[in-house]
């Protein structure tokens, strides 16, 4: 296999953009537009986003399973990614033009609807694109360097979009003091989002396309993916210890990113009083944390190991993250308009963004390493199904983080559409005391769920060393039938 060209690697890395811009929208602003902007009850717009979880429990792994069987000219994972480009644009910006006279119950169904049909489209660009890592490249640090470059990417569409879209389409005005609250801003943002989502995968596709012969490809012709043969492969996954570590975490640690997603907002606009430019100034902590993350998480791999590297940036990092409204809580912080409270929060969002990118990237690489260990003891290449999980953890961040984020503000009695001078100290702590323990517990024993977690370096080496022996054996039985079974001449 020759080596991975620079332009495809940021081909590659580049096609991550579309699933940071969706992860933008839906985890930080779908919330507070469908609750503040349009005044639907939080209850109902969290629910209707967290059953959507439903639909993707069952389409995600199907997607993976179906593009791990599928055979075509452009190889298995490419006609889902070219597919992909137009329905997941079109659905992402028709979230934000719900039909009017619906009533509160009505709108909850619009949600869910709208949202599972983006996410389902997603998912059919994100999971085939994903489970060619592990098809690109076998090394095992190798890997991490990839995911570094695509999480980067994935943090300047989430936060490259979100910083843009503050300081561009949520302006303040005199009819809107707070301009991420105009809905009219909502427009625009919906439409450049839908675009740049489209060009996104097209650059990813269209990137890797050269890449297809060197990809591993489905030789055989198998069972299919019909419904027996996906539930025998799903079950298989989940009997692989790695697996069940990595899920367990994912799907704790994607709830806690959709919970911080879904109420950064809240605390930034109600709790620290900041005006929209400030607001877009400390998005951009986040493409200084990626940017800091992606060269040093394969040096800390090698150093610590992956699975040690994830465990410990998250505790430390979330530890770190929560302490400005810690101690806001107990009035130990900068006050609001205090010029030190701007500075002091971008450069503890960028250590703390840093940590927190640098152990999602270990978490990855360790997914693709499950590849090949559950290859060696079941013989089937099955990264679709393994990634399919992979994305199905990612929408936990707009499902359950965003049903806490309700159950969050429910439970603090956070009123809709209340204008940022009613809000009173009592409201502020009370937000405040219900999302830190929620946060800290879900990132802490996601992370302890990783000790579970067998592969190291050695094992992975050992890995691939019984694999190359068992192809090899395969081609020599091959070519023995073939000369046995060959018409004399």
């Amino acid at each position: 296999m020759p080596p991975i060209t620079r332009g495809q690697r940021i081909s590659y890395g580049f096609g991550a953009v579309a699933n940071g811009i969706k992860n933008a929208a839906f985890s930080t602003y779908l919330l507070l537009f469908y609750n503040q902007v349009l005044g639907v009850p939080a209850a109902i717009v969290s629910g209707a986003i967290a059953l959507t979880l439903l639909i993707d429990a069952v389409a995600d792994p199907f997607i993976g399973r179906w593009s791990d069987v599928t055979r075509s000219p452009i190889g298995r994972r490419h006609p889902f990614i070219f597919g992909s480009a137009l329905p997941t644009a079109a659905f992402f910006v028709l979230a934000w033009f719900p039909p009017a006279g619906l009533s509160d119950l009505q709108m909850g169904v619009w949600i869910f609807a709208i949202a599972s049909l983006t996410r389902m489209s997603i998912s059919a660009f994100e999971i085939p694109s994903s489970a060619m890592n592990p098809e690109l490249t076998e090394d095992y640090s190798e890997r991490t360097k990839l995911f570094g470059l695509r999480y980067w990417f994935g943090y300047v569409g989430t936060f490259g979009f979100t910083a843009f879209s503050l300081a561009v389409f949520f302006v303040a005005t005199p009819e809107f003091e707070r301009g991420q609250l105009n809905p009219e801003g909502y427009v625009k943002f919906a439409w450049l989002g839908g675009v740049l989502i489209f060009i996104a995968i097209l650059v990813c596709g269209f990137g890797t396309l050269k890449r297809v012969p060197y990809l591993r490809q489905r030789d055989e012709l198998g069972e299919g993916a019909t419904p027996p043969s996906h539930l025998k492969e799903m079950f298989s996954a989940f009997r692989n210890r790695g697996f069940l570590s990595i899920f367990g975490f994912g799907v704790l640690k994607y709830t806690a990113i959709g919970l911080y997603a879904a109420t950064t907002l809240y605390f930034g606009t109600y709790v620290f009083k900041l005006e929209a430019d400030q607001l877009a100034l400390l998005t951009f902590d986040s493409l200084v944390a990626a940017t800091i993350a992606a060269p040093l998480a394969p040096k800390f791999s090698a150093w610590l190991g992956k699975r040690n590297t994830s465990m410990l940036m998250a505790i430390f990092g979330i530890l770190l993250g929560l302490s400005p409204l810690v101690l806001t809580y107990f009035d130990a912080f900068f006050a609001p308009g205090d010029p030190m409270l701007l500075p002091t929060l971008f450069l503890i969002g960028a250590v703390y963004g840093a940590m927190i990118a640098i152990s999602l990237i270990n978490t990855s690489s360790m997914l693709a390493d499950v590849v090949e260990d559950h290859a060696v003891r079941t013989g089937q290449h099955t990264a679709g199904v393994f990634f399919a999980a992979s994305s199905f953890m990612q929408q936990c961040s707009t499902g359950l983080g965003i049903l806490v984020a309700g159950i969050v503000l429910e439970l603090s009695q956070f009123p809709e559409q209340v204008a940022v001078s009613d809000v009173t100290t009592a409201m502020e702590k009370s937000l405040l005391i219900h999302y830190i323990p929620a946060s800290a517990a879900l990132w802490i024993v996601g992370a302890l769920i990783l000790l579970f977690y067998p592969i190291t370096e050695a094992s992975h080496r050992e890995n691939l060393e019984r694999l190359r022996s068992r192809e090899a054996q395969a081609r020599e039985q091959t070519i023995r039938d073939g000369a046995f079974g060959s018409p004399a001449r």
